[in-house]
């Protein structure tokens, strides 16, 4: 979210997903309160074991307050499952965040790597290495026939789920988005919100992901989801093209005052301002915003958020309250930025 990485301005970042199982247990919805625990306690012994241990920290979400778990959810380190469900679950982080690991989610394990901006092959080698490292201490459930068994019939095969992040504010602008996700299903590519399947459209967000694993490869649908992602980013282009063509003065007051209310507002919610950032994102790479970063824009985006917002202030929040400690957040960066950052 550093605003790094190739094609940085549309792609936001580059997930890749995998759907394990430990061969000897049944699946989570299956599962005894001690069969969970006994998965928890197999991983943690696993993982222990690795050279991954070094760096990364096992954590126990059962015994995190709903804070915690929904900070961790904001940061895309765990699912909306895994914050809701119960009993013995828990996360392996790394310290930079590059990597996570559910335990006790959908699936036994659900890896997930993540890199900034467009960069899927990084993030399916950093992948394929830390699977294999588990998979030398660990018997995942696994046949000839079909692949790695996982909980939905939709991830069985590789268990791989390739998706990116794009922000296309200009093809919503222009009316042009729901024709791009009509393309997309036709070819089995499905869109989702910011926080995955379920949730919601915020901020002009999109991932992007393959829809089946079964009876592809690894690399064949890292590649397939790869090929279509240059095509959004030129539609997007075009569309941020076409607004500035037809009427730039329009553009400009449009982002402008998106970001003249983010300065100045006593109270905003996190729809509002997911919604204004968006705007303020696009003008600053279209230059019409010049005294504002990207980095700052996409620390927004976070800090914003329910969680992060009250553990910034170090205390829990009424809805009302965290309207206006996030007017005063956001003013603080928008409003007053250092002179080190207007240059």
């Amino acid at each position: 979210m550093r605003g790094h990485g190739p094609e940085s301005d549309i792609v936001m970042s580059s997930r890749i997903r995998l759907a394990r199982n430990l061969a000897e247990f049944p699946f989570i919805r299956r599962c005894t309160p001690k069969d969970r625990t006994s998965i928890s306690t197999r991983v943690h012994e696993a993982f222990d074991m690795l050279p991954l241990a070094n760096d990364g920290e096992f954590i126990d979400v059962a015994k995190l307050g709903d804070l915690d778990r929904q900070f961790l959810m904001e940061r895309q380190l765990i699912s909306h499952e895994l914050n809701e469900s119960q009993g013995a679950r828990a996360v392996i982080l790394d310290p930079n965040e590059r990597y996570s690991i559910m335990v006790n989610e959908e699936d036994h394990l659900r890896l997930q790597v993540i890199q900034s901006g467009l960069d899927l092959e990084s993030a399916w080698q950093r992948m394929n290495e830390i699977d294999d490292q588990l998979e030398g201490l660990l018997t995942y459930a696994y046949t000839k026939k079909l692949g790695y068994l996982t909980a939905c019939p939709t991830n069985v095969g590789t268990g791989l789920r390739v998706s990116v992040m794009l922000h296309l504010p200009a093809l919503v602008a222009t009316k042009q988005i729901d024709k791009v996700f009509r393309a997309l299903n036709k070819i089995n590519v499905a869109v989702r919100g910011l926080f995955g399947e379920g949730s919601q459209f915020m901020g002009d967000f999109y991932q992007i992901s393959n829809q089946t694993t079964l009876g592809k490869t690894e690399l064949a649908l890292v590649a397939k989801v790869r090929e279509v992602v240059p095509r959004l980013i030129e539609y997007e282009r075009r569309a941020r093209e076409f607004l500035i063509s037809e009427n730039r003065q329009d553009l400009h007051d449009n982002v402008s005052r998106a970001l003249g209310i983010l300065c100045t507002a006593k109270k905003i919610s996190s729809e509002e301002t997911m919604h204004y950032l968006s705007k303020v994102r696009m003008g600053v790479n279209l230059g019409l915003i010049e005294d504002v970063k990207i980095p700052t824009v996409n620390k927004l985006f976070i800090h914003t958020q329910p969680a992060h917002l009250q553990k910034l202030c170090g205390r829990k929040l009424s809805v009302s309250d965290r309207n206006i400690e996030r007017a005063n957040y956001l003013q603080s960066h928008l409003s007053k930025r250092p002179e080190s950052e207007k240059n």
